[in-house]
C-alpha cells in the first residue's frame, strides 16, 4: 500500500488538533476541576465526557481482542465513514470505489465531501469480483468500500475476494461488518495486524440492541486511528452513551443470547416466506434481515403499512426490483407479519 502520509490529505497530515481541557489533564487524583469552564452544579452531567473514551475502549478491547490504540469510537458508524472521506480524499480530485447495491451512506458521504463515487454492480448472486473493483480504480482512488454481510442483500461477500482486494489495492479498504455478529463467518478483526490498509467498521446498533445511543466502532492500525482521532470533534461520544455501552459490555452474555434467538427467528421467517403465494424468492441471509422478491413490492408494502407492519421497500435499488427487506423481530412480531401476508390478496 501507499504510505499513510501519501494517503492522507496534506492539510490533514499537517493539522494540529484542537486540545480540549480533558485532553490536557491526565491525572486521576484531582478533586477540584476548574479548567473547562463547566458549571460546578448538576453532577455528573455537568462534566465533559472523556474525549478519548478510555474506560469504554478498555472494556471493548476485552470483548473484541483488539488493543485500545486500534479502536476509534464515533457517533454511529456514519461518523467514521464521514471522517475517512474528510481525512483521506481531496474534494474534487480523488475518488472511491464501492459495490452496488450496498449501504447508502457511503455515497451520501462521498457526495457531501465532493468525492467521485464509482459503483461496481454485484453479480446476480450478489457476489463481487475483486478484479472488477480493482479495474475501476486508478491513481486517484483512495478507498474501496465493502460491506459483509452486505446491506440490503444480507449475504456474506466471498472472503477470498475480500482478501484479494486488501492485498492488491494500494489505498484503504473499508470493510463494514455491522451485521457480522449474525454470520457464521469470522470477523476480520483477528487479522487486522496483517493488513495495514484495512479499516473495519462495527456498531452497537444491531447485535448490541443499542441503536438509540448512536455508537459506532472503527478498528485499524494505530496510525489510521491517530488520523481519525485528530480530526473528530473533541467530545464526539457523550457520557450517557459511554456509560450505557459499558453496561452492555458487562452483560455480553445477553447479547450472545439475543443473536442466537434472532438467527433462529431468521430461519423461521425464511421458511415461512417460501410458502407464501406472494413471495417469488427468498435470498439467503447472514444478517438480522433478509431480502425477498415478491409479486408487487409497492402494493405489498402499502398493504403491510395498512396492517401496522413496516418493512423496507427496496424496489428502486440496483438488482432489487420488487424486493422487500425484512428485519427479524420477536416471534410475536414475526408471526403477525406472516399472518398478514397469508391474508394478502
Amino acid at each position: 500500500m501507499k504510505t499513510l502520509q501519501e494517503l492522507t490529505r496534506p492539510n490533514i497530515w499537517r493539522l494540529k488538533p484542537y486540545s480540549s481541557a480533558r485532553d490536557e489533564y491526565s491525572g486521576a487524583s484531582a478533586s477540584v476541576f476548574l479548567d473547562a469552564n463547566e458549571n460546578p452544579y448538576n453532577l455528573p452531567h455537568n462534566r465533559y465526557p472523556d474525549p478519548m473514551q478510555r474506560d469504554l475502549k478498555l472494556e471493548l478491547s476485552k470483548i473484541k481482542k483488539v488493543t485500545p490504540a486500534h479502536i476509534f469510537l464515533g457517533n454511529g458508524s456514519d461518523e467514521a465513514i464521514d471522517l475517512v472521506f474528510r481525512a483521506f480524499c481531496e474534494p474534487g480530485r480523488d475518488n472511491v470505489v464501492a459495490i452496488d447495491p450496498t449501504y447508502g451512506m457511503y455515497q451520501v458521504c462521498a457526495d457531501v465531501n465532493d468525492v467521485e463515487y464509482r459503483k461496481v454492480l454485484l453479480h446476480d448472486d450478489f457476489q463481487f469480483s475483486a478484479d472488477e473493483l480493482l479495474a475501476v480504480a486508478d491513481e486517484r482512488t483512495k478507498m474501496i468500500f465493502l460491506c459483509s454481510p452486505n446491506n440490503p442483500t444480507g449475504n456474506d461477500l466471498l472472503r477470498s475476494e475480500i482478501i484479494k482486494v486488501i492485498n492488491d489495492f494500494e489505498g484503504l479498504v473499508i470493510l463494514d461488518e455491522a451485521y457480522n455478529d449474525f454470520s457464521d463467518e469470522p470477523s476480520f478483526l483477528s487479522e487486522l495486524g496483517k493488513y495495514p490498509n484495512l479499516i473495519i467498521l462495527q456498531t452497537f446498533s444491531k447485535a448490541f440492541g443499542c441503536a438509540a445511543i448512536r455508537l459506532g466502532m472503527a478498528f485499524a492500525s494505530e496510525g489510521i486511528i491517530g488520523v481519525l482521532s485528530k480530526i473528530k470533534y473533541p467530545y464526539n461520544v457523550n457520557q450517557l452513551t459511554q456509560q450505557q455501552a459499558i453496561e452492555m459490555l458487562h452483560k455480553y452474555y445477553e447479547i450472545e443470547r439475543w443473536v442466537k434467538i434472532l438467527k433462529e427467528e431468521r430461519g423461521y421467517l425464511e421458511e415461512a416466506f417460501v410458502e407464501l403465494p406472494c413471495v417469488l424468492q427468498v435470498f439467503p441471509s447472514n444478517a438480522n434481515f433478509f431480502l425477498a422478491r415478491v409479486t408487487d413490492a409497492v402494493k405489498i408494502y402499502n398493504y403491510l403499512v395498512g396492517e401496522g407492519i413496516i418493512v423496507r421497500n427496496r424496489n428502486s435499488i440496483s438488482l432489487c426490483g420488487n424486493c422487500l427487506r425484512v428485519t427479524v423481530g420477536t416471534r410475536t412480531e414475526n408471526a403477525k407479519l406472516i399472518g398478514a401476508l397469508k391474508k394478502y390478496q
